[in-house]
């Protein structure tokens, strides 16, 4: 094998393992684009504490769930079943939730913050016309408002400590000291044992207005005592003005029942919402696509769960506690941020990323082209010796056999530029020195035609000839 066919050789391997380099580099480059778009699409799977089991807001939350894994591409629920409201907001608080159910008048972890609002409940008081409790003082006096409350026993519907201290609240509101007024708590599951007890005075029920419980309550007691005298809550402005948690609302007239009409005329009274609460440390990204989600399948969660028909959007003219999450606000405001807005960081991380990696394949190219710019020096410096050799040459022979060679090293040189092992740069020196060594073929060409005594002692081939 002569030397030009090696070199040859040897080229043709070194550009086969370039183009295996590349391809391989490749086919990395494009699994971690292909890993990277993969888990950008991934559906953001949302922790949710609820419960207890059974219970409507767990009923709720399950629909909920269902409907995000079947109309859902960007966020899923994951329920956490509790004992209870205070339980969920407890794993909110630690961490182990993403976001919770809970009453707005619980006590609630540092940084949680509201999504939407599950339901508003309201406060119903109300005392039978019918006999007087056996322990009241007044044996023959009717409780027309709260004021009359001091000195009598109410019956609290729900086990929670929320609901008594809600009753003390509107009690202090009212002016009436709640160390004199006796409380008993009933579960929602005691309703007849509740309107059976002729110890009471009071009733107290917390709920949404079509709150089946408290319509069963009224209606239990009004068979036992007799018709309900709904109390106002007179108080209520002042109530929610100390209370950031509470609102003063109205109980409309006949709510809960028409014919005789309970109540017959409008009463004041406050509520607390129930909300989805979200710790703040929450993404403003995941917030907002969980409640434009939320609102999206809203009718399909309310055809499964009637209770669903509540969830509203919280209040963000105002400020209320706990405060509306940022990305909830952003989409109920319309200040939610474009895309561009969001990840422009991001795109001048990822050109300051592609001009690094241009920076590192252009080193890359280099380091694997070393060899083929080695051999292109190694060309050129032939070249400059063939321009020394032709000074020498004695006869149109010895010029022709030099152009071969030389043909040869423009083939491969011209080949290794086709396939990008070498630059522009080193190209155009490689001409330079082209360019020298025709002057020297047409130089030493003119000396030996010159001569005819050369011609006559080497003959061979001549330029005209070669033509």
């Amino acid at each position: 094998m002569s030397p030009s066919d090696y070199s040859v050789r040897n080229a043709h391997d070194r550009r086969q393992r370039r183009l295996l380099i590349v391809l391989a580099l490749g086919f990395v480059v494009f699994g971690a684009a292909a890993a990277a778009l993969f888990y950008v699409l991934q559906p953001e799977t949302l922790r949710i504490a609820v419960g207890p089991s059974g219970s409507d807001d767990h009923q709720v939350v399950q629909a909920m769930a269902e409907a995000f894994e079947e109309e859902s591409r960007m966020v899923k629920l994951s329920p956490i079943t509790t004992e209870g409201a205070a339980e969920s907001l407890a794993l909110l608080g630690v961490g182990k939730a993403d976001l919770a159910i809970g009453r707005g008048d619980l006590g609630m972890p540092a940084d949680a913050q509201t999504l939407a609002v599950l339901r508003k409940n309201y406060v119903v008081l109300w005392s039978p016309s019918g006999r007087p409790g056996k322990n009241s003082k007044k044996a023959t006096g009717r409780i027309g408002e709260i004021a009359d409350l001091a000195g009598r026993k109410v019956g609290i519907i729900g086990r929670t400590g929320a609901n008594l201290a809600l009753l003390r609240t509107i009690l202090v509101g009212s002016g009436v000291e709640p160390d004199k007024v006796a409380t008993v708590q009933f579960g929602t599951e005691d309703i007849e044992k509740l309107a059976q007890d002729a110890t009471l005075d009071a009733y107290l029920a917390v709920g949404p207005l079509d709150s089946k419980i408290t319509a069963a309550a009224i209606a239990a007691t009004s068979r036992s005592r007799g018709a309900p005298k709904f109390l106002p809550v007179e108080a209520s402005e002042a109530i929610a003005l100390k209370n950031a948690r509470y609102e003063a609302e109205e109980i409309p007239g006949s709510v809960f029942n028409a014919k005789p009409a309970w109540p017959e005329d409008k009463v004041d009274t406050i509520s607390v919402n129930h909300l989805i609460l979200a710790r703040k440390e929450l993404s403003e990204a995941k917030a907002a696509a969980f409640y434009r989600q939320l609102f999206a399948v809203r009718d399909t969660i309310t055809q499964r769960v009637a209770g669903a028909a509540h969830i509203a959007k919280p209040e963000t003219e105002k400020e209320a506690e706990p405060a509306v999450h940022r990305g909830a606000a952003a989409v109920i405001n319309g200040t939610e941020r474009t895309f561009l807005d969001k990840y422009s960081d991001y795109f001048w991380f990822v050109l300051l990323l592609l001009s690094g990696i241009g920076s590192a394949a252009a080193w890359l190219r280099r380091y694997l082209n070393r060899d083929d710019r080695d051999d292109t020096t190694s060309h050129r410096n032939r070249i400059l010796a063939v321009v020394s050799e032709l000074r020498d040459a004695g006869s149109e022979r010895d010029v022709l056999t030099s152009q071969r060679e030389v043909d040869e090293i423009i083939g491969e040189t011209l080949k290794c530029y086709d396939d990008g092992a070498i630059e522009q740069d080193d190209l155009t020196a490689f001409g330079l020195v082209l360019e020298l060594f025709d002057h020297a073929v047409a130089e030493r060409r003119t000396t030996l035609q010159s001569d005819p005594a050369d011609q006559a002692k080497s003959p061979g081939p001549t330029l005209a000839s070669r033509r």
